[in-house]
């Protein structure tokens, strides 16, 4: 839904009964004065027994039977949270219908004492339904008055309301979730709130008793519409100066007379007439600029004519294809049948283009199967780039055993470490309830298929391959078990690892001395032996994941860290995109020094990450108080600038160059000195990515993570080291930009995940990641974009508060 559009209900059409919810009574009862008194109240041994009596009037006559709540005696507030549902249905209301509550208390023995009353209108002044808590304000020895208008009006007249109603008013807002909710700032929020209410009850007393109750909320706003009425009233009009608001019922919906001029037009286009066709000058510049627009944008009406019209002067502009694809009407069999043919004829698009077609856009089986024939194309390397996405692609499949479905499970027979990241891709999906019989299908497939394969040239049969993979399995779920087991120890780090060893050395000694080598799930070409007890630890941490060191066929170690408790499937898909755009940037000659560590999540909440020798800049700038100093241990050069070999230096510019702008594209949130590590070597690098796609839990975070020690160890903002740094940075960004379609269908091939991230709002998302590339500018203008960028993160002041009140958390655990 685009951003002008208002989308609703009209009351005639619901024909679900009246519902709502009676709350709360806030306030004191009045102290009785008089027996006599027309106002009833408690004395200290009597309990009050409070009801609520509610009616329904329409246009000030009474409709239905009027509902009690049931009796309340504990209290101030006094709470009932009682949903009350009429007989009466939302489609018989009128623009005046009203509900009354009076508040009754049965307490003063045969005669009922009345509290009070008030009135509330359940439409607005536009005519719409009002939706959410509302706080009535009680009209004391007074019954409700149904009659329109009301004398006992539940609404705070307009000159005596304050800040607590205008907060209260935001308050509704922000619970129906038409304000974005903020953590940190909503709890400061709520906390400020409580403090205000008392110091305006303390001014102005508590002489009122207000009722809160809670009226039902739908998908969207409800609009009062009689059933039968002509939405083009023209008396009220034609006799009033005031503006009246008329509500199109028929905003969003095809114009029938449009459609069937479009139909006839096309129809007319599938002549011969159309073959020789040429656009004009204004027309092909109106035609180039629709191809350049992002996958993520909507084309026009006007926009898909225009390619319709002139598909075949297109058809040697392999770019051209998708946009055209976007254009047709695939409810028109004779114009999906032509389109079809035209695809097949048509120059053919690149791997990028390819994956566009296989995004939730597209549901035509023809052109998914030709974009998987493309896919082809592409080698076991690039494949393994796109290989996460693939496989949440099957998601949009017409089928469970797909032709995509089909094309992953041949490529991965041919190559053992595909089969192994595929088959744990799609083990994972399984906790997917909605799409578990799709994954479930694929994974049967690559099973039979991978048991029927003859032995190859090491003799290892297809049988044994697929137990070698299913091996990994049941080694994590050991891990799974190793790990809580050394959580539920009481004690000091220390004591939680030597509980560790002796579990290896133990009971799961099988772990340490596998009977036949299995393939490392982080690296498949790689076959472990076992775990090296004595070599094995854990990371002081919530979760306590263990940093386990095994044995490699070739007499070599491979360290991992497995971690059970955290949801690795985000950090998995940021690191892919580092290793992807790592690639990208090496095709144009940039080689910018990056670490794509490996990370496979082997579960929704467990998975496993490579283990790169290297500390945080938090303990560096602790131990060594600067990066310079600590990079002058590890390469010391008396002759070069500041005491570090050339190489060091340069390999710690480009990489802060490399992840600045990775960082920044992909909204990564949540950076601190402990989440930036560093290697002897001055490769920087970030870890833990719970925050992406400019999500983050710090207020106004910088564009991008570029601390003042990192700037210092380049010789401060005026060295020629950080003019090279910006150089850099502004270089990779220009060559990631031409990438962007690419970048933008892997994460549009993302939409249908759990990822909690993208999960929660994928095409905001999207639109986020796809504002990161300011594909508005040139290669020219972004450079002196992207400069200002990098002078607005080392020059913000707030994130630098934010890390010394973070330092002082971690001193205090």
């Amino acid at each position: 839904m685009g951003a002008s559009e208002f989308r609703f209900f009209l009351s005639c059409d619901l024909n679900s009964p009246v519902t709502f919810s009676i709350e709360k009574l806030d306030g004191y009862l009045p102290v009785k004065k008089s027996t006599d008194s027309g106002v009833v109240s408690v004395t200290e041994e009597e309990k009050p027994e409070l009801y609520v009596e509610c009616a329904l009037y329409i246009d000030g006559a009474p409709f239905g039977l009027p509902m009690r709540t049931r009796l309340k005696t504990t209290g101030p507030p006094y709470c009932w949270n009682e949903l009350i549902t009429l007989s009466s249905k939302y489609r018989d209301l009128t623009a005046h219908s009203q509900l009354a509550f009076t508040v009754w208390d049965v307490s003063c023995g045969k005669a009922e004492g009345l509290i009070g009353g008030a009135t509330v209108l359940l439409f607005n002044s536009k005519t719409q339904m009002k939706s959410g808590k509302q706080k009535l304000r009680l009209w004391q020895g007074k019954e409700a008055d149904g009659s329109f208008p009301t004398s006992t009006p539940g609404k705070v007249p307009r000159h005596e309301r304050g800040e607590v109603e205008r907060l209260e008013k935001l308050m509704n807002k922000y619970e129906r979730g038409q304000i974005q909710s903020i953590d940190w700032l909503d709890r400061l929020m709520l906390k400020s709130l409580d403090t205000i209410k008392e110091k305006e009850s303390s001014k102005h007393g508590n002489s009122h008793l207000f009722l809160v109750i809670d009226f039902c909320s739908f998908e969207h706003r409800v609009v009062f519409q009689e059933s039968g009425a002509n939405l083009f009233i023209t008396t009220p009009i034609g006799s009033t100066n005031a503006f009246v608001t008329v509500w199109d019922t028929e905003l969003g919906r095809i114009n029938p007379s449009e459609q069937k001029q479009l139909k006839l037009a096309r129809s007319l286009d599938r002549g011969i007439i159309d073959r020789d066709l040429k656009p004009s000058s204004n027309e092909r510049k109106d035609i180039q600029r629709v191809l350049k627009y992002p996958p993520t944008r909507t084309l026009s009406g006007d926009e898909r004519q225009l390619l319709w019209k002139f598909r075949f002067s297109q058809m040697s502009e392999k770019k051209a294809l998708t946009k055209f694809l976007r254009c047709v009407e695939w409810s028109d069999v004779q114009e999906a049948k032509q389109a079809i043919q035209l695809m097949y004829k048509w120059q053919m698009i690149d791997v990028c283009d390819a994956l566009e077609l296989l995004s939730p856009l597209f549901e035509s089986e023809e052109v998914r199967a030709y974009a998987v024939s493309v896919l082809e194309r592409a080698d076991d390397e690039e494949l393994q780039c796109y290989l996460l996405q693939l496989v949440q692609a099957l998601r949009f499949e017409r089928s469970d055993r797909s032709q995509l479905s089909q094309f992953l499970v041949q490529r991965a027979l041919k190559n053992i470490e595909l089969a192994s990241f595929l088959r744990w891709y799609v083990a994972v999906e399984l906790q997917d309830h909605v799409h578990r019989k799709r994954f479930y299908s694929t994974y049967e497939l690559l099973q039979e298929n991978m048991i029927k394969l003859p032995p190859g040239v090491n003799g290892e049969d297809g049988y044994k391959l697929w137990q070698s993979l299913v091996r990994q399995t049941e080694v994590t779920a050991q891990l799974v078990t190793i790990t809580k087991e050394v959580r539920n120890v009481r004690g000091n780090t220390q004591k939680k690892i030597e509980k560790l060893r002796q579990l290896l050395n133990g009971l799961f000694s099988e772990l340490t001395y596998f009977e036949k080598p299995i393939r490392s799930p982080l690296t498949p070409s790689i076959l472990i032996e076992g775990i090296v007890a004595g070599e094995s630890t854990l990371f002081k941490s919530a979760l306590h994941p263990l940093r386990l060191s095994f044995r490699t066929e070739d007499g070599g170690s491979c360290k991992i860290i497995f971690k059970k408790g955290d949801d690795l499937r985000q950090d998995q898909l940021v690191v892919q995109m580092v290793w992807l755009m790592d690639r990208l940037l090496k095709l144009e000659n940039l080689d910018l020094c990056l670490t794509p560590y490996k990370v496979l999540a082997t579960g929704n909440d467990e998975g496993m990450l490579e283990f790169i020798p290297s500390r945080s800049l938090a303990q560096i700038l602790s131990e060594h108080r600067s990066i310079t100093s600590y990079l002058q241990k590890f390469h010391p050069d008396e002759h070069a600038p500041f005491g570090i070999t050339a190489t060091c230096l340069e390999t710690f510019i480009k990489s802060c160059a490399g992840y600045s702008v990775i960082t920044y594209i992909l909204g990564i949130g949540d950076r601190h000195l402990d989440n930036l590590l560093l290697t002897d070597d001055g490769r920087l690098f970030h870890v833990d990515f719970a925050f992406i796609l400019g999500r983050d839990p710090k207020p106004f975070p910088p564009p991008m993570k570029l601390c003042k020690e990192m700037v210092e160890a380049m010789g401060g903002a005026e060295s020629q080291y950080y003019t090279r740094f910006k150089s850099y940075c502004c270089e990779a960004y220009n060559i990631l930009r031409k990438s962007s379609n690419l970048i933008l269908n892997l994460f549009h091939l993302m939409a249908g995940s759990t990822i909690p991230d993208i999960a929660s709002d994928p095409e905001k998302g999207i639109l986020k990641l796809q504002e990161k590339f300011r594909l508005d500018m040139d290669d020219e203008a972004c450079i002196h974009f992207f400069q200002d960028l990098i002078n607005e993160s080392v020059s913000a002041l707030f994130p630098q508060m934010v890390e010394t009140i973070h330092r002082w958390a971690q001193y205090w655990r």
